[in-house]
């Protein structure tokens, strides 16, 4: 991404080029991420392109990320999906991190799902388990609106007094209610990564409130609620750390644990799109 436009003008020059590419504006973004890929499965796709060759687009380098934006149709509703994420840790900038969400922004598109793996910290949780985000807990080093404000995109200061959209939040909820769907909720903590935490590391997560840890997700919701778009995040239950315990982690054990808990992932984000 060039230093020498700025991030409105080369997100307005993306948007155009995708916009180019489809003859209507997606309702919903969905951002895949760890091991969730195939919810792209239940999409009906209408063209599938590639980050490389999609002016300014950073490319994913992580393994179980594709790296494609599918536009399609899910729920009977269009939408677009990102088929892998950037993240902090893999070397990009904020501003790169959540490129993505200003061009959905430009295209016309007002709501996002967001979706990753994470670490559970609560003792109530276990491997497996589908959490519902109803708040977070920024620990990254660098924040995604650090530097000149554009008023194009949205005010200096932003209200984050409802990150997550509790509508959206309700629709779920009620849904996986009437269907005895086991569902959790709770506050994600965004750390840089790509460590895995320690144990004082998931002690500290705990302490200061967090019920999950990962190393996605907090940047894109904050740049998604500048521009005043809705949010609903869900989170996997990759694995599970106390101050006195870490599961045998690695990244293949994360794949392998979000793999298991996708249907029900995928069940929920599809009935929020159609329901929403």
């Amino acid at each position: 991404m060039s230093e020498e436009k700025s991030v409105f003008d080369l997100s307005l020059k993306t948007a155009r080029f995708l916009q180019a590419k489809i003859e209507y504006i997606p309702e919903y973004a969905i951002v895949l991420g760890s091991g969730l890929g195939s919810l792209s499965n239940d999409i009906k796709v209408d063209i599938e392109i590639p980050y490389n060759e999609i002016p300014n687009f950073p490319v994913s380098t992580v393994k179980g990320h594709k790296g494609s934006l599918i536009f399609g149709t899910l729920s009977e509703k269009k939408i677009v999906a990102m088929n892998g994420r950037f993240h902090y840790y893999e070397g990009y900038n904020m501003k790169q991190v959540t490129f993505p969400e200003r061009v959905f922004w430009q295209m016309g598109i007002r709501k996002l799902v967001v979706s990753n793996a994470s670490g559970g910290v609560n003792r109530n949780f276990k491997i497996g388990d589908v959490m519902l985000i109803t708040d977070h807990i920024n620990f990254f080093p660098e924040h995604p609106l650090r530097g000149p404000n554009d008023e194009r995109f949205g005010p200096r200061f932003v209200n984050m007094s409802e990150p997550y959209s509790k509508k959206m939040l309700q629709v779920v909820r009620k849904y996986a209610t009437e269907h005895k769907i086991r569902i959790k909720e709770g506050t994600y903590l965004g750390l840089q990564g790509p460590t895995f935490e320690t144990l004082a590391e998931y002690t500290m997560v705990r302490n200061l409130g967090g019920d999950a840890v990962g190393m996605s997700t907090v940047p894109e919701v904050i740049v998604a609620r500048h521009m005043g778009m809705e949010v609903f995040g869900i989170s996997v239950i990759t694995d599970i750390g106390t101050s006195e315990f870490i599961d045998e982690v690695n990244h293949q054990e994360v794949l392998k644990a979000a793999k298991a808990a996708e249907p029900v992932v995928r069940e929920l984000v599809a009935k929020l799109v159609e329901l929403y």
